[in-house]
């Protein structure tokens, strides 16, 4: 591992995706030596003032050895799912890294829907397991990504239309980087006004699935349709490697009550948080245009 100098040394899982790729620039920009963490540092394209490392989180790596001499973890569940999850908070502990800010949902409640709920329940059992670890926390709650738009992109490569089950379903889509910020801010803040603190993290405005699509055709200079499909199609749309057929209907029939009872207030925790107003939509279709073309 590299020498730091004595600035903060950040450890961040899930440093290619979305939200991981944003949080390691907003790091360095803010003068924090970054450990990224990802399977293939070959293949990375991450920022050169980043220590990136190769590690597969599901296997038999030396967890503590990727986490000596840091003070702070970003930990995302996406990085290599629950079991790794627990395995690398246990391991930072075990290292002295003094606090962690986790990747959470929104799904989140704190009460008994947390054990009901799917994606609440993995959420909640890590928020459970940070606790417990003694270290200094904050949670990221976010979710109603802006990115899982991009599951769109293909077809409206190819064809102009987009198909869901409910173009009407109603949520508040937040940009990769208002998330990455919020982190960013939480992991080296030397005041500790964010410890403890569980931070619903959402974006500026209610919107509609369909003004999503103009959203996007608006930044693409595209015409773009919506086409209506059943929930049974969308869901077999969805499933996959990481998600059962009978998990992505019920998050279909989720998405579809939202269209007359939208599930989460408007949040102003990126501004609380960070001292400037979220990023629209509109922003988050023109920095991802390039994606749809």
């Amino acid at each position: 591992m590299t020498s730091h100098e004595g600035r903060s040394l950040i450890v961040v899982t899930g440093a290619t995706g979305n939200i991981g790729r944003s949080l390691v620039g907003r790091l360095l920009a803010d003068g924090a030596a970054v450990r990224a963490l990802t399977r293939d540092p070959a293949r990375a394209g991450l920022p050169a003032g980043a220590e990136t490392v190769g590690a597969d989180l599901t296997g038999a790596d030396d967890l503590a050895s990727l986490l000596a001499g840091a003070d702070a973890l970003f930990l995302n569940l996406a990085a290599g799912g629950e079991q790794a999850a627990t395995a690398v908070l246990d391991a930072a502990v075990r290292a002295g890294v003094r606090r962690v800010v986790l990747n959470s949902s929104m799904a989140v409640t704190d009460t008994p829907a947390d054990d009901t709920h799917f994606i609440a329940r993995l959420h909640a059992g890590l928020e459970r397991a940070v606790r417990d670890s003694g270290l200094e926390w904050t949670f990221v709650r976010g979710g109603n990504y802006a990115t899982n738009a991009l599951a769109w992109a293909p077809s409206i490569r190819e064809s102009g239309v987009v198909r869901e089950a409910h173009p009407g379903a109603q949520g508040v889509p937040v940009h990769e980087a208002d998330l990455a910020d919020v982190a960013a801010v939480a992991l080296l803040d030397r005041s500790g006004a964010h410890l403890g603190k569980a931070y619903v993290v959402t974006g500026p405005e209610r919107m509609t699935l369909a003004r999503q699509v103009a959203e996007i055709a608006a930044a693409t200079g595209r015409e773009i349709r919506v086409e209506q499909i059943s929930e049974e199609e969308a869901a077999e749309a969805m499933s996959g490697r990481y998600l059962t057929r009978e998990a992505a209907l019920e998050l279909v029939r989720m998405f579809g009550r939202t269209v007359d009872a939208p599930p989460f207030p408007v949040s102003d925790a990126v501004e609380r948080v960070t001292g400037r107003p979220g990023r629209t939509f509109a922003r988050w279709a023109r920095d991802h245009a390039a994606d749809f073309s």
